[in-house]
């Protein structure tokens, strides 16, 4: 006798229960099966300011460092982990900056890239170095980041005190010959150390120049009227600006020293007039003379590949051409990186002692460089001069 056919109805029901037990095995099979774990991120800690006057540069900066861990991790990380930038604002204050390396280095940091301002950094520095966390300083030039009291393993991108000191005293000396020299100085570890480390060099130079005005200011400062007005009435040849505020203080003494008609020329300090300085002076930096150790479209940087791929990728993403200040940013994580990579370590002294005299480290957005045994990257100065809101290298 033949089977009746199945009832509709019964058909999709056992059509559901199958379905609701394939589902159940490929569960099964899935929760079975190892997961793939996920690398764990490396972590690096970045503090710099990004608040206050100083804040708009230390965001920038960000922006650099953020932009080069992306092009890293694109190349396959550190040790075959992601990187993860932890940025902290430091607010410039010394204070500050201790408590956040302190809550960097609770979050198990690899290394610590800082310093903005020399006293924040040094502040810092052995508080970070207790901890057995790399420390590297960007930007803080004071001399004694590198004395080794604070960091036995100290390393630094931007010039010394010394050394920007020297490149602005050869500049007055052997291409503006001015002998009238006054000094606008920031009243801190950078901008005293900066003066006397021009003045030392014009001694080294055996350059007969004359001291006609010193007008000293905290950090903070934005009326330079009444200094200026001192300044004025000491008739200079060349006034020296020292001030590390590039987002309010510095542009500020370039538009007051306008408004005064101070005579002789203008002339600031190494790494303290970037484009956005520039921008916020306005019409009263055309003339503005100064040096630095970076420029995104000028040779020999123009024909780096990694600085090539490093404004296009600031541009991209950040619509930010790049200055000095992100540019050192963006070349400390690449070499700290390369050291890593390099020794397959992120050992604190393995890495320090790699970078400090180790020999070059090859295509970094400041082409091949090198850094010298108490840790300081060997750096050109270039003298330029703004015009037409544009910086001009000089030949």
């Amino acid at each position: 006798m033949a089977t009746p056919p199945a009832h509709p109805e019964q058909e999709t029901s056992q059509m559901n229960v199958l379905k609701s037990v394939l589902a159940t095995a490929v569960l099964a099979i899935a929760f079975a099966a190892p997961a793939v774990a996920q690398p764990k991120p490396v972590k690096v800690g970045v503090i710099i300011p990004l608040s206050g006057g100083a804040g708009p540069q230390g965001q920038h900066v960000t922006q650099a460092i953020q932009a080069m861990a992306a092009t890293i991790n694109e190349s396959g990380g550190v040790l075959g982990r992601p990187i993860e930038v932890l940025v902290r604002d430091d607010e410039s204050t010394p204070a500050v900056g201790i408590s956040r390396a302190s809550e960097l280095i609770g979050q198990d940091v690899a290394v610590i890239i800082e310093g903005w301002n020399s006293p924040v950094a040094l502040a810092m520095q052995p508080v970070i170095s207790r901890a057995g966390v790399l420390d590297i300083t960007l930007f803080a030039s004071a001399d004694a980041v590198l004395s080794g009291e604070g960091n036995p393993l100290p390393i630094r991108l931007n010039a010394s005190n010394s050394q920007g000191g020297a490149a602005v005293a050869q500049a007055i000396a052997q291409t503006l010959k001015g002998k009238r020299i006054a000094f606008l100085t920031e009243n801190d570890a950078y901008g005293v150390g900066t003066q006397e480390a021009i003045e030392a060099e014009f001694k080294r130079l055996n350059y007969g120049y004359q001291k006609v005005a010193e007008e000293k200011f905290p950090f903070t400062q934005a009326d330079f009227r009444v200094a200026l007005t001192n300044v004025r009435a000491a008739n200079p040849d060349v006034t020296v600006a020292i001030n590390a505020n590039e987002g309010l203080g510095m542009p500020a003494i370039i538009r007051q020293y306008r408004q005064n008609r101070v005579p002789g020329q203008l002339f600031a300090a190494l790494g303290t007039v970037a484009p956005s300085v520039i921008s916020v002076a306005g019409e009263a930096a055309d003339g503005l003379m100064s040096v630095d150790i970076y420029f995104p479209e000028v040779e020999p940087f123009a024909s780096y590949p990694a600085n090539r791929q490093f404004v296009q990728r600031m541009q991209a993403t950040f619509k930010q051409k790049p200055d000095k200040f992100m540019a050192v940013g963006a070349t400390a994580l690449q070499v700290w990186a390369a050291a890593a990579n390099e020794l397959n370590t992120l050992g604190r002294e393995a890495i320090a002692k790699r970078i400090r005299g180790g020999g070059a480290f090859k295509g970094t957005v400041f082409g091949d460089v090198s850094f010298a045994p108490n840790g300081q990257m060997l750096n050109h100065a270039y003298l330029f001069k703004v015009q037409d809101g544009r910086i001009g290298v000089q030949p």
